[in-house]
This record gives C-alpha cells, structure tokens and sequence, in this order.
C-alpha cells in the first residue's frame, strides 16, 4: 500500500510550529479555534485574520472545527433552536472568511438514542425516533446548510457517540445536498467498538464509503476519549488505512491529537509502519 499524506488539526497559536511541515506537503489542516463559543462570541474575524497571517503559502486543503459545545443540532426548544443555528452559522461565517472548505460538526446519535430506535419504531401519525431526530436537525441546520452550499463549504458530520456507522449517512443523505458529507473520529469509533460492541473503526470507514469527506486520525485504549498518538493506543491502524486506501476519492485527513506536540512521534509511528507520510 502506497503510504497517505496526511496533515494535522491544530489552534492557530500552533500553526508556527508546524508550518514548515504542513506547506511543504500541502498537507490537510483543521483550524480548531472556531468551535470555541468564547471565540465565536468574541473576536472571531481577528482569529481568522491571525490564521491568514500564520498561513501565508499555504495550499493544502483547509478547514474548521464548528461549534458544538452546548449547541446538539437536534435541538428542538423552540425559544433555543435560534440561538443554535446563529452558532452555527457564525461558525460558518468564520470558515468563509478564512477560506475553509470544510466544517466539522458533531453527530446528534446518542447510545441511548441507539439503544431506543427499535422501541420507538412509530406509527399511525407519529414519527419513529431516529426521524423525529433527522427532523429536529432539518429545523436547526437548513439555514446552515444553504448558506454552505452559497459558499462551497462542506458540512462534515463527526461520530461522537455513534454506535451504528449508517445513523450519521441516514442523516447526511436527507439533505439532499452535496454541501453534506460524513466525517470520522477514529477514537470515537473505537471507543465505542470496545465499549459497545459496535463495529471496528475500518468498518466504519467501509460504511461510509464515497461519502466520507474527513477524518480525524487518534489513538484511544477503548475506554476514553484519549486523542492520543497513533501507535499509543489499541486501534489497528493497517486496517484503517487499508479502508481509506479503497475509499474512491480521498478524504481529508487529520492527526487530531490532545497534545500536538506527539505530530512527530505519531508520523515516525504511521511512516515506520508504512501507512502514511
């Protein structure tokens, strides 16, 4: 298998660090500040500004972490629903002006939402639970959606606690929009793979198939979501890599680390082992 080149997602007070090594690959970066509700509340423009500024040369595939702190985009109270999608839309406003064509969001699918599907089926005039959930999340993210199809951003959903990989793709095909693709937490997967007895991390991959636009590459021991370096943890990661080798288009891929200053254990780990560069 011919290695993968892979970038990272770091704040942009560490973009010096790693700006050699990210525009003499060109390689994919995730700009993190922009889930922050303190920054998004804040002076988010100057953020993007200092962004550009760290930037200069670089023409790797860029994009952002939208929020997700207090703000499920199944939120169905009415008097909230507003200020959620304002979040959102703020989040998305920051990706634009920085450039970004891409914003992380994080999956509404819960264990216990899994857990409850089959118990609350629908029926009659009711809708089932996961459609009630798809419907809430139409409410909150419609707005989002078309300002991010005006501008060619792609909203790129995270598993979270997702124990089933199809949950998020049932979600993303029922925009209806090519400006809605699915994103991957490698430790996310496993985590719940251990944990719940879901799939391992590879068959998520598998599951998501041309509609994967974005993964976020960490290491976990199953327990806890540790966002360590790859080769610190238990996931396999040839098997991941032998997936996302098959994908039929590549999809943005992250190191998205607790500590960004493992980058260079975690590329000497996955260079030695002959699946990235």
């Amino acid at each position: 298998m011919t290695p993968i080149r892979i970038g990272a997602a770091l704040p942009v007070s560490e973009l010096a660090t790693y700006r050699d090594w990210l525009i003499e690959g060109q390689r994919d970066l995730e700009i993190q500040d922009f889930f922050s509700t303190e920054v998004l509340l804040g002076d988010w423009r100057g953020r993007v500004a200092e962004a550009k500024a760290a930037l200069d040369g670089f023409g790797g595939r860029l994009g952002i972490h939208g929020p997700f702190v207090d703000v499920p985009m199944n939120c169905n109270d009415p008097e909230l629903m507003p200020i959620v999608t304002r979040r959102f839309l703020t989040g998305l406003e920051a990706a634009i002006a920085l450039g970004a064509r891409q914003m992380v969001v994080h999956s509404p699918f819960t264990i216990w939402d899994y857990r409850n599907f089959g118990d609350k089926p629908g029926g009659g005039n009711r809708p089932s639970l996961k459609d009630s959930i798809i419907a809430a999340c139409h409410d909150v993210m419609a707005p989002v959606v078309k300002r991010a199809e005006d501008h060619g951003v792609t909203l790129v959903i995270e598993n979270c606690d997702d124990i089933s990989p199809m949950d998020r793709l049932d979600l993303a095909r029922s925009f209806d929009s090519a400006a809605v693709r699915l994103s991957i937490d490698t430790g996310h997967a496993h985590n719940v793979h251990v944990a719940e007895g879901s799939v391992p991390v590879d068959y998520f991959v598998v599951a998501a198939g041309d509609w994967l636009d974005h993964v976020h590459l960490q290491d976990t021991d199953g327990f806890a979501d540790r966002h360590w370096a790859p080769g610190r943890g238990t996931i396999n990661w040839a098997s991941v890599f032998g997936a996302l080798a098959a994908l039929p288009r590549r999809p943005h891929l992250v190191l998205e680390l607790r500590d960004s200053a493992h980058i260079p254990q975690a590329m000497a780990y996955l260079e030695r082992e002959g699946l990235a560069c």
